[in-house]
């Protein structure tokens, strides 16, 4: 079978009270040459991730320059994707350096905006300027269903860190809408997963839990009407991409069935329960050593079905907010929690842990790159046509230094990056010159960002 016809990018599967994005497929494809797209047709996705805490300082930088380059002990994850990485070293934002203020959140708040804060103790937040994630997001502007996406792990803190004088309002998000409107980010994969891809569907029974049934059944006879008309390669795209929504479903609704709560059980006491069955999830999760690695990946999975089905095409994720001290004692070899452990004091054990706390990071990290390469997309795939950052707002948790960033970027960018890299620059090499250059990659007539002095040399294809 080989049809060749023409259909909306913005196409849904629809059903009764349900509705779903379809992958991006060849019948979609956009015709050559439009900006923002990649040689095959399909737009670039940007996603950037936040570590907090910073790397052990002499484990992270491979050897060699270029293309002839070997990655260090604390890289090794990422081995068998050497060649669609980019590694650089010598980048700072030097906003970060807040009128002499040591600590995190003048190295997380601006991590994408790149310009001062305002040091405040309240709620009169100001992260300089709009970030990254979102020019990007508003140069897609109506052409999504959702303009970005905002995940994490960790909860909105609230309150002073009476250490340092700064709200913690700025440890928890790196996305701004603007200057002073940070974006929330969700924590929890059954809302994310349903914000994307779940609507209400309705039953007989008022009392009956509207989630239950999967919304792909609700989908059913209009995806296989659908599937009559599509090429062989679509086809089996679409099956894939079902396959996956369905497996995300079932992984989800396995952890959420120890939760449901006897009908009888009043509205009011039910939602008290709730908050405080999520309270004691959130303690467990960061103080107990809870293993936070499936729910890492469900987020990750999540992510990937929305820039596949070109429901959004920007997304951030934040492994923890600033200071996070979450425990890490799951972990073969660590004892303890991550921002403690990062106080090192140089002592080779703790500088141990904290080696495979970074680890563990960068693991989920090569997942995320993995299963984008396991999406094919026209002549390549979905990390052919995306650019995904990893980074931390400082060096060495011990030292909380902002020069040196440890900073990846995974992918393609629709083949306008030069991946397969370490590169070193100038001590100091402004953080933004890499947004500059991002906006680039993604088809944005923009020769600057915040306090950027040009690209960077040697990634722009």
């Amino acid at each position: 079978m080989n049809k060749k016809w023409q259909i909306s990018r913005r196409k849904l599967l629809k059903g009764v009270g349900a509705a779903i994005a379809l992958p991006f497929m060849e019948a979609m494809a956009t015709p050559l040459g439009l900006r923002s797209y990649s040689n095959d047709g399909f737009p670039v996705r940007s996603t950037f991730m936040f570590m907090p805490n910073g790397v052990h300082p002499g484990r992270w930088t491979p050897e060699g320059v270029g293309r002839d380059y070997t990655l260090s002990p604390t890289l090794a994850p990422l081995s068998h994707l050497k060649d669609d990485i980019l590694v650089l070293g010598q980048l700072m934002n030097k906003h970060s350096i807040f009128q002499g203020a040591d600590g995190h959140y003048a190295k997380t708040a601006n991590l994408l905006t790149c310009l001062p804060i305002q040091k405040t103790a309240g709620d009169n937040i100001n992260s300089g300027g709009i970030s990254i994630d979102q020019l990007i997001a508003n140069h897609y502007k109506n052409e999504t269903l959702f303009p970005s996406l905002e995940y994490g792990l960790d909860r909105i803190q609230t309150g002073v860190d009476i250490n340092v004088g700064f709200t913690r309002l700025y440890a928890s998000s790196i996305s701004w809408k603007n200057a002073m409107t940070p974006l929330s980010k969700e924590i929890d994969p059954r809302m994310a997963f349903d914000r994307l891809f779940r609507t209400f569907i309705p039953g007989n029974n008022k009392q009956e839990n509207p989630y239950k049934s999967s919304i792909l059944d609700a989908v059913l006879a209009d995806a296989k009407s659908l599937k009559n008309n599509l090429g062989r390669s679509d086809q089996d795209k679409l099956e894939e991409y079902l396959e996956s929504i369905r497996s995300i479903e079932k992984r989800i609704n396995n952890q959420e069935s120890l939760k449901d709560f006897a009908s009888n059980i009043t509205p009011d006491i039910k939602r008290e329960l709730i908050r405080v069955n999520q309270d004691i999830e959130e303690y467990a999760e960061v103080h107990s050593g809870v293993n936070v690695t499936e729910k890492t990946r469900l987020m990750f999975d999540i992510i990937a079905l929305a820039m596949w089905s070109d429901a959004s095409r920007v997304a951030t994720f934040m492994f923890g907010n600033s200071v996070s001290n979450r425990n890490f004692s799951f972990l073969e070899g660590v004892n303890g929690a991550h921002h403690s452990i990062s106080h090192h004091m140089n002592h080779p054990g703790k500088m141990e842990q904290y080696d495979r706390i970074t680890k563990w990071h960068l693991e989920q990290y090569a997942y995320f790159l993995d299963k984008l390469k396991s999406i094919k997309e026209g002549n390549g795939t979905l990390l052919d046509n995306s650019l995904v950052m990893f980074a931390s707002g400082l060096r060495d948790g011990n030292r909380h230094s902002p020069r040196d960033l440890p900073i990846i970027v995974g992918g393609h960018g629709g083949n306008k990056i030069k991946s397969g890299q370490n590169l070193i620059y100038k001590e100091n090499t402004p953080l933004a010159n890499l947004y500059t250059s991002w906006m680039q990659a993604v088809g944005m007539n923009e020769t600057k960002f915040a306090d950027s002095t040009g690209t960077l040399e040697g990634i722009l294809a």
